[in-house]
């Protein structure tokens, strides 16, 4: 934690300085663990490692820094640790397997020669041998059964529920297919972000892991077309009038639509202000005390649909720290305008400011004019509304120029979706970590 809040996460480097600094060497009471270990270690407690957000912000709270009268919401793209140029369809996915089978046979045919490579070893080929080595497998089996039955069980609760495509949770139908097709979408990734699966070191395994997924992909968008078209032959308006023509039957493609990547499977192709990288977009929920309220790692490239799960995660961090009121107003950027999120935000008893217009046009858009969007506007010209929503970028935009351009922190250094969102939580843990330094110096001062 120490390295993360000194912007230092190399795994050798964190071993150097365990060497070289004397903060270091007293913090590991002069061990100098190998890098190896470290790098290990970051995997092996990936889950205990994100919990420490949880307790850090309790420690936030204790000192009083961890209000929540007014809360700012807003994302930036971090890089993963791969690159874009990784990014293949399903043609060349399939070249790239054939030439991985056919290097794999190479390597073989040259280390068994005309042998099949799968006979017997020498002491396996006698009666006596076999017999000696099957009963040292039933003793260690019987050693080892009990906590293999407990790791099973572990992993089991860990994986979540099986991919179920339920069309009746798919609140976008007024968007037509395109909304029924990113709800199904939507659920296949939080299936995968559930299952929490690392990202293998084997190249052939990941190759076969990225063909799995795209004929997933393919598999859940026809289910989401079937039940767009179901629903628009045998259901209702909301007048209770059934709809009109039936839409164009769904002609699946032959192959796999889209592409993947083959080093960081869970990483997206995401657009940044000035171009496109091949990372992740990180959502962080800040107080006017800067300090990070929640902290969770989304694929989609967009902020929209983003508004109600930072808050419901804000609401689920508070109450572990024992904190019982409710933010009592949210701010965000126009990317997280959402409807039906901020209806059910406000019904939350938080409220809602969030500018209709990105500033950069001189007229609202179309269809934009009356309704919510004039309400909003005007509450944002009044004086108050105002005056909150001015804090957002004062509250939020430091936070991550803090983190991305003082911290060097602009890149993963794990791979997977579940390794990244550890990493992002230890990464904002550490940075209320120097808040509250901060602060109990201030208090020292004073």
């Amino acid at each position: 934690m120490y390295a993360y809040a000194q912007g230092e996460r190399s795994s050798r480097g964190i071993e150097r300085r365990c060497v070289e600094d004397v903060a270091y060497r007293v913090i590991a009471c002069q061990q100098t663990p190998d890098h190896a270990t470290i790098a290990r270690f970051r995997v092996r407690h990936e889950a205990a490692l994100a919990g420490l957000f949880g307790e850090v912000l309790g420690l936030c709270r204790e000192s009083g820094l961890a209000k929540v009268g007014l809360i700012a919401i807003d994302g930036t793209k971090v890089h993963a640790n791969a690159s874009h140029h990784s990014n293949v369809d399903y043609e060349q996915l399939a070249r790239e397997i054939l030439k991985e089978a056919g290097e794999i046979d190479a390597a073989e045919d040259a280390l068994y020669g005309q042998a099949r490579g799968d006979e017997l070893p020498e002491h396996l080929r006698t009666r006596e041998g076999r017999r000696a080595a099957l009963r040292a497998a039933k003793e260690r089996l019987a050693r080892e059964r009990t906590g293999r039955e407990d790791a099973e069980t572990e992993a089991h609760d860990a994986k979540g529920v099986e991919l179920v495509f339920d069309p009746e949770v798919i609140v976008a139908r007024v968007q037509g297919r395109e909304g029924w097709v990113r709800e199904a979408r939507h659920q296949l990734d939080e299936h995968r972000r559930l299952a929490g699966d690392p990202i293998t070191r084997s190249r052939s395994e990941r190759l076969r892991e990225c063909e799995r997924r795209m004929q997933e992909n393919l598999r859940v968008e026809r289910e989401a077309n079937e039940a767009y078209e179901h629903h628009r032959a045998t259901g209702v308006s909301r007048d209770g009038r059934r709809f009109g023509a039936r839409p164009n039957p769904y002609v699946a493609p032959e192959l796999p639509p889209g592409k993947i990547n083959v080093t960081d499977l869970d990483s997206r192709n995401v657009k940044t202000p000035r171009s496109y990288t091949q990372g992740y977009n990180v959502q962080a929920v800040v107080n006017e005390h800067q300090v990070v309220l929640a902290a969770e790692v989304t694929l989609s490239s967009p902020d929209f649909g983003h508004l109600e799960p930072m808050v419901s995660a804000t609401r689920r961090e508070l109450e572990q720290i024992g904190v019982s009121h409710t933010p009592g107003v949210a701010v965000a950027d126009s990317g997280y305008w959402h409807e039906q999120q901020i209806d059910a935000v406000v019904n939350m008893g938080t409220q809602v400011l969030i500018a209709p217009d990105a500033g950069k046009r001189e007229t609202p858009r179309r269809a934009w004019n009356g309704g919510r969007y004039a309400f909003m506007r005007r509450v944002l010209a009044g004086e108050l509304g105002g005056g909150l929503y001015r804090k957002r970028k004062a509250m939020v935009e430091p936070v991550f120029a803090q983190t991305k351009h003082n911290r060097r922190i602009s890149q993963f250094q794990r791979r997977g979706r579940s390794a990244a969102r550890s990493e992002w939580r230890l990464i904002t843990a550490t940075h209320n970590l120097l808040k509250l330094h901060k602060h109990h110096l201030a208090l020292q001062a004073a």
